[in-house]
């Protein structure tokens, strides 16, 4: 299709493999989580691992598993039905606290706080709704500079859902006072997608940079970009609406 940006006045964004390089980023604390919750019984790491998403040879992630797409508490229950011996609310906590630590060592897509700041000096509202807790998000736009840009900010446990319902994006649109149909749903994989078809959304836009491929996406995306640094060529000038 032909995506028309002119009707777009709002962008929001996943956060890992979106504007963090996936596997760069969370290769390691995939591993990390899947050591915690095997709580000291090293054979069942890779059993953990590997039944969440992650090939732990290859340390390839499947498109739309639970490490690509869950959250803390998605991801817990599916470790503890794998056999970790670890109750789900205890691992739960264990692992939205390894994933606040890990903005340490997140690598961004690109110059962040230059990208979003680009994006607010042309009119449009900027948020970022993530499978992640609210937490960690914060850490991650202070770290890269780009918190001061943000009119929205939402995690797993913000209090308006999760993914793929559609509560964080219509979330986004009461805070920034736009129409579904003029917001840009910026994501690496289709749990992104359905949220923004759920939500109404102008476009739905999918990228390369998680785990996520254009197979995978194409059914369910608007159109495909390798990263988000091709968005600015796209948009309008100012945003029109």
């Amino acid at each position: 299709m032909t995506a028309d940006w002119r009707q777009i006045a709002g962008i929001l964004f996943d956060k890992d493999g979106t504007l963090l390089r996936y596997d760069e980023s969370w290769g390691p604390v995939n591993r990390e989580a899947a050591r915690v919750a095997a709580a000291g019984n090293e054979s069942l790491e890779a059993q953990l691992l590997f039944a969440a998403g992650m090939d732990p040879v290859s340390g390839h992630t499947r498109p739309d598993s639970l490490l690509a797409a869950g959250n803390a508490a998605e991801i817990a229950a599916g470790f503890v039905s794998a056999g970790s011996p670890l109750g789900v609310l205890e691992l739960t906590q264990l692992l939205d606290a390894l994933f606040v630590r890990a903005t340490e060592y997140a690598v961004p897509v690109t110059d962040l706080g230059g990208l979003f700041g680009r994006l607010k000096a042309r009119g449009f509202k900027l948020g970022v709704a993530s499978s992640d807790n609210e937490q960690s998000i914060r850490q991650t736009a202070m770290r890269f500079g780009f918190i001061d840009y943000l009119d929205f900010i939402a995690g797993y446990d913000s209090g308006h859902g999760v993914k793929p319902g559609p509560g964080m994006l219509l979330a986004f649109c009461r805070a920034g006072g736009l129409d579904p149909s003029h917001v840009a749903m910026v994501g690496d994989n289709n749990h992104d997608m359905h949220m923004g078809q759920a939500a109404g959304a102008g476009l739905k836009v999918a990228v390369l940079t998680g785990t996520g491929s254009r197979e995978t996406l194409a059914a369910a995306a608007d159109l495909c970009l390798d990263d988000i640094t091709l968005l600015e060529a796209l948009l309008p000038q100012k945003a029109e609406i």
